[in-house]
């Protein structure tokens, strides 16, 4: 998660945050942006590792110390860093993960050298701590009262409300790993086709990407629980938004959508005012019953946006929410496979008329089966291999295109390897840990503390 953001300019109207998105709409050539997190580890005791001493903070600092990043503060504990001229950031989730938030890149070459570059440095700083780092969609051992908690009061409020909205909040905010892939539109129409595109595949990324079969020391029945966790996280700020694929969809109707979910805080210079389940209209309108008088801001309003989780996110740009993290070269691999759909014109119009015909009830269908079938899941009549196998090609033929050479002169197809290997052996990262932990590891999941690190 980036940081909270920090611009005090007073917002008066609806229309305002309409344009707010609108501003969004990029001209020229379109970025692609990464975020990734992983879960620390110790490597001799396989313990989690806690805030301080020699712990997350550590590694914070020791990144600074490295990349001559700007430290971000909570309560005088660094909990992050962030590139003043523009090349990303560092933050920490609620149960440690450490997550790199990329920089807009031009190509998938680009983040993939981001991602190395960023594990050296980490690596560089990590070793003399004793620290590794899992590449799994859920921390498989502990529990979640042997997960630290971080520093962090924005987290603290989520905390306290989590369990109020759902039963597996907590779960998603302390022992879950994702990678995101963020994306440009280039006008309201195209935010548009690329919304209902992203959401409708969505699914079918989290069955190509389903990286976590084990809870709680053993397996968990799933192939993603961490796709099962946002199931019941809370619903009134996840899932597929069925809104999106209506008539008249917009950035007006992500805004009303965004009204409509209840806030967590309100960020006043250091102070974080818990201010759960209220409406950003009244905070809007000066009306808000915890900070009477107030008035919304722009960072007010990013803050929202960020506190919203549905599987495809809208803010200044589209974030892809759907995989489980992964091996390194999956990380690549997920923006190769997006900027291929969506950046390529014959592509984003072949892969919606793929999806098109697809009704809201067969969408949520197959968003609740993938936790469990992955691949085996079913839409409109085909398997989600069948669909991936798809977006696939749809996705080589827009990479091919687009013709991004890197110094090798290879094109960025070359991300998609691991993926269609997946399709081809009908087999996930999920599935390879089952039969890894039901023969060599002989039911001892310890051995994921070696066989799945990055």
């Amino acid at each position: 998660m980036a940081r909270d953001q920090s611009d005090s300019t007073p917002i008066h109207s609806r229309d305002e945050l309409v344009a707010w998105f609108e501003e969004g709409c990029k001209t020229g050539e379109l970025r692609v942006g990464t975020e990734h997190e992983k879960t620390p580890f110790y490597k001799t005791t396989r313990a989690p590792v806690p805030y301080e001493p020699q712990g997350v903070r550590a590694l914070i600092e020791g990144m600074a110390e490295r990349t001559g990043w700007t430290p971000i503060l909570d309560d005088e504990n660094p909990i992050g860093l962030f590139d003043p001229h523009g090349g990303g950031a560092i933050s920490i989730e609620p149960g440690g993960q450490f997550e790199l938030s990329g920089a807009p890149l031009k190509t998938a070459h680009a983040t993939d050298q981001e991602f190395l570059k960023h594990m050296a440095d980490l690596k560089t700083v990590a070793t003399p701590l004793g620290v590794s780092f899992l590449s799994v969609g859920m921390s498989p051992v502990w529990t979640l009262d042997q997960t630290p908690v971080m520093p962090k009061r924005r987290y603290e409020i989520m905390r306290n409300y989590m369990p109020k909205v759902g039963s597996r909040g907590l779960d998603m905010m302390f022992r879950t790993s994702t990678v995101q892939v963020n994306l440009d539109f280039t006008s309201e129409a195209d935010m548009t086709q690329k919304l209902r595109v992203s959401l409708a595949l969505q699914p079918v990324v989290a069955a190509l990407f389903a990286n976590s079969p084990f809870t709680d020391g053993k397996l968990n029945g799933l192939k993603t629980m961490r796709s099962a966790i946002w199931l019941d996280t809370d619903n009134q700020r996840a899932g597929m938004l069925p809104f999106a694929f209506e008539d008249g969809m917009g950035f007006e109707r992500y805004v009303d959508y965004a009204l409509d979910v209840p806030m967590y805080f309100v960020k006043r210079g250091d102070v974080y005012h818990d201010v759960t389940g209220s409406s950003f209209r009244d905070l809007l309108a000066g009306k808000l019953a915890q900070l009477p008088g107030e008035r919304a801001t722009i960072s007010d309003w990013a803050n929202h946006l960020s506190t919203i989780f549905p599987e495809v996110r809208l803010k200044r740009y589209l974030e892809m929410r759907g995989a489980d993290v992964g091996p390194a070269p999956m990380i690549a691999g997920l923006a190769a496979l997006w900027v291929g759909v969506l950046y390529d014109s014959a592509s984003l119009d072949q892969a919606w008329q793929l999806v098109k015909d697809w009704s809201a009830e067969e969408r949520q269908s197959l968003r609740d089966d993938v936790p469990k079938l992955a691949l085996q899941a079913a839409i409109h009549g085909r398997t989600a291999r069948d669909v991936a196998r798809d977006m696939l090609q749809l996705s080589r033929d827009g990479l091919k295109r687009r013709g991004q050479i890197d110094t090798l002169g290879r094109n960025e197809t070359r991300f998609l390897a691991p993926l269609d290997n997946i399709v081809t052996a009908n087999e996930t990262l999920a599935d390879r840990l089952i039969k890894l932990y039901n023969s060599e590891w002989k039911g001892d999941l310890s051995r994921i503390f070696e066989a799945a690190v990055y």
